[in-house]
């Protein structure tokens, strides 16, 4: 796998962690929500990068952007170079980035390539991401965070971003408001969603990472070529009816094959739910006290009493899921657009060399109306400076950051991501491929989780993959809109926040589209909550965000 892959894979799994944090017990400033005046004032003017053509170019849409998709790698030997010159003048600097594999040697080439390739000594040091939202907070309370450091957002309230920005974060809107962040031309090209996402108090604080236009919580994949085999093809595909339909002519129990695994969570949009919020009347209400979410839910306890879904999808043995998917023992299953990939293709066609996933459009419950589907926020990967930084300093570092925000297939791009050629990699069928030193050094979570480009689709070597994805994207993008409180980040009290999504509500949801527990018994369950959080919670949100701050919108 390559690291562009390995990225591709985990920001998709992260994709649509919320942005809502919560304060922590420690003294904080009161920090957090933008004003729609004070937020156009400080987020950076948009000016997309036209250095390197994609083979599929971007698709706008009514509020997102298909990814631009690429089918062969721009060759390292005529690779646009888009910083003239070194970006660094000399200076020292500790980066931390949380790392989910082997931490290399603190000492080796590629760091010393890179080094050299940005005119700074960057010391690296990786940190277990396992156990990243433990080893950050104790060097926040010592005051001893280092000069650049990654803070994914689904850990914000553990290390209460919300406190830190402004004291030991730098203030980013001197440098990188509106037109100032034109010096910065890889920056730029960054979305201005993605930066929304990384302030705070009507000021930039965050370097976004693997930004994207075209950010969903998921689609509901099928076996394109078992399925077409079949005669059954996606545009057959258009009301809840058509896929319970498809759950009793795919599912043959005595074969030891089901439609489906779990869907519930790519399905509900269906029925017009919001990711959490919506407003009616000018009032705040909560996705799960809106009748549709009951009649979604009823649906899919239908389709678990009927029989359709895997048994072990009901056990809750979600780790065999791919496995089911590829062996053809299920045919229809939710999952993040992040697991649409090389990797899959390769896993798939191991186990069935016809494999071929695809996905099903969106589509409303009843085929009535327009498909909606909420966004997420434009990205979950942050860095940032430490606020005790030199303004020349910062100036220096944010350089560095436009180097590594190099547009994909660029020669900055590939330096940052492959290494150097003869050294971290090789030439293999027009793909970089890592050799043993390559294996070792380059890590994907190192550099580019300190700034890097917006996210493009790409999978050399499987040309049909990226066509594929890139042809959904395209049919689906007008499906998107910014939901309440998009890209927005809201501190909000301990207690509220913990209220903000009990267990037992979704224990029991789950129950329930597993046909373990009827509808009514989850109303009874939402009922409860209700009383016991939710009116003091959107009392709260109505108060504190939408009355002073709109819905971000």
């Amino acid at each position: 796998m390559t690291p562009e892959l390995n990225r591709r894979a985990f920001i998709g799994a992260a994709a649509m962690v919320p942005l809502l944090a919560a304060c922590s017990n420690a003294p904080q400033r009161k920090i957090g929500t933008n004003t729609k005046t004070g937020l156009q004032a400080a987020l950076p003017s948009y000016v997309p990068s036209t250095a390197v053509k994609a083979d599929i170019p971007s698709v706008p849409g009514l509020a997102g952007a298909t990814d631009p998709a690429f089918l062969v790698y721009p060759s390292p030997s005529t690779a646009v170079k888009t910083v003239s010159a070194v970006p660094g003048k000399g200076g020292s600097y500790t980066a931390v980035t949380p790392l989910w594999g082997t931490v290399p040697p603190a000492r080796n080439s590629f760091y010393e390539a890179m080094n050299k390739a940005l005119g700074v000594t960057l010391t690296m040091k990786p940190a277990d991401g396992n156990n990243y939202n433990t080893i950050v907070p104790p060097m926040a309370a010592a005051k001893r965070l280092p000069d650049w450091i990654q803070l994914p957002t689904w850990w914000n309230t553990a290390f209460n971003i919300g406190g830190l920005v402004g004291t030991q974060l730098a203030d980013l809107t001197p440098y990188l408001a509106g037109d100032k962040i034109k010096k910065y031309p890889n920056l730029a090209a960054i979305p201005t969603g993605a930066w929304q996402a990384g302030a705070w108090g009507d000021k930039l604080y965050g370097i976004p990472s693997f930004s994207s236009n075209f950010v969903v919580a998921g689609c509901i994949y099928y076996r394109r070529d078992i399925l077409e085999a079949r005669g059954i093809t996606a545009d057959q595909v258009k009301t809840v009816d058509d896929m319970m339909n498809l759950g009793k002519e795919l599912t043959d129990a005595k074969r030891g094959v089901w439609a489906f695994d779990d869907v519930f969570t790519y399905l509900f949009t269906a029925w017009d739910i919001p990711s959490n919020w919506k407003v009616e009347g000018g009032k705040l209400l909560h996705k799960y006290e809106l009748p549709q979410f009951l009649e979604a839910l009823d649906w899919h306890y239908r389709l678990a009493k009927a029989g359709y879904l895997h048994p072990d999808t009901i056990a809750g043995q979600n780790a065999s899921g791919a496995t089911r998917f590829y062996s053809g023992k299920v045919l229809i299953q939710g999952g993040g657009t992040g697991g649409w990939n090389l990797t899959d293709h390769e896993s798939g066609t191991a186990a069935d060399k016809n494999y071929r996933r695809a996905a099903f459009n969106y589509f409303t419950h009843d085929g009535a109306g327009k498909p909606q589907v909420f966004m997420g926020a434009s990205t979950n990967v942050f860095s940032y400076l430490n606020a005790g930084l030199k303004p020349q300093q910062i100036e220096e570092l944010l350089a560095v950051a436009n180097y590594l925000a190099a547009p994909y297939g660029s020669a900055e791009y590939t330096m940052v991501t492959f290494g150097v050629e003869g050294v971290h990699y090789t030439m293999k069928d027009g793909v970089p491929t890592a050799n043993e030193d390559g294996k070792k050094f380059v890590q994907p979570q190192t550099f580019p989780f300190l700034a890097a480009p917006p996210g493009v689709i790409s999978n050399p070597g499987a040309d049909q993959v990226t066509k594929d994805y890139a042809a959904w994207q395209a049919a689906n993008v007008n499906a998107l809109y910014k939901p309440v409180f998009w890209n927005m980040n809201i501190s909000m009290p301990q207690q509220l926040s913990m209220a903000n999504a009990p267990q037992s509500l979704d224990d029991a949801i789950k129950d329930c589209y597993h046909g373990k527990k009827k509808v009514s018994e989850v109303q009874e369950v939402i009922d409860t909550w209700k009383k016991s959080s939710l009116d003091r919670l959107k009392g709260w949100m109505t108060e504190n965000v939408l009355n002073k701050y709109g819905t971000g919108q």
